[in-house]
């Protein structure tokens, strides 16, 4: 499917959106590839999608009924997933099955994942996994699997792109109507310095080893790290950092 794949079927602008948009991914993704889709906006959080009257979309639209189906009420799944778990290492689409994750570029962290017992952990034999990174360190994700089918090379080179586009717009889109607490300030914007010394910190330095790397006086690297702690309304150091690395400002990853 080309990638000028008209996406606004699964736009999301008010909670009244939510069933129409879902039943359109359904469709549209069955008529794909045959797909039938797991979708969680929040891989850390045990409540399920739900259509503005509360049902449950898993049921509701996705086709989950039957009592071995009812994969939300498993609240050990993201833990315990080997697909969940790759998804807080990886942000482009993959495909796995019992063999080993597939993906266009090595992931390292993907490899280190034990996949033994996986259809019983998973609870499928293979998916086209798609993860959605959200602001504020969310995570969610769609798995996207066909029956009886163990492979899914060639659905995975045919359709990875459309299934990401279409995930994440349906997922940010539910996730900015259902949102109701604010738990950031507003456009915080932090300095150079207060970054810097709460990079370091994020790793583990004191604040006198920082003031030894930056070549600036203790109570200096005190001041830059107490001033983003007011900036970011936070109650402590670890909530500084916590909340830092939410925004996107220490980028540990490199």
């Amino acid at each position: 499917m080309a990638l000028s794949l008209d996406t606004r079927v699964v736009s999301i602008t008010s909670v009244a959106d939510i069933r129409p948009a879902a039943d359109a991914l359904r469709d549209i993704t069955s008529e794909m590839g045959g797909y039938r889709c797991v979708i969680s906006d929040n891989i850390a959080s045990k409540q399920p999608m739900v259509d503005a009257e509360g049902n449950v979309l898993a049921a509701a639209v996705f086709g989950f009924t039957q009592p071995h189906e009812l994969w939300w009420q498993d609240t050990r799944l993201a833990l315990h997933s080997p697909i969940a778990r790759a998804c807080r290492y990886e942000g482009e689409p993959f495909w796995v099955n019992a063999e080993g994750f597939h993906t266009r570029s090595p992931n390292r962290y993907l490899d280190a994942i034990d996949l033994s017992n996986f259809e019983k952990r998973a609870l499928t034999r293979a998916v086209i996994a798609i993860p959605v990174h959200l602001p504020f360190g969310q995570i969610g994700m769609a798995a996207y699997g066909v029956r009886g089918k163990t492979d899914l090379s060639a659905e995975y080179e045919a359709h990875a792109d459309a299934l990401m586009l279409l995930t994440h717009r349906f997922i940010s889109g539910y996730v900015k109507v259902m949102r109701t607490r604010q738990w950031l300030p507003a456009d915080c914007q932090l300095t150079k310095r207060e970054i810097e010394c709460l990079r370091w910190a994020a790793v583990g330095k004191t604040d006198k080893e920082i003031s030894l790397i930056l070549s600036r006086s203790h109570a200096t690297v005190r001041f830059h790290i107490q001033n983003a702690g007011e900036k970011l309304n936070a109650v402590n150091r670890s909530q500084t950092i916590f909340k830092a690395a939410q925004l996107g400002y220490l980028g540990l990853a490199n």
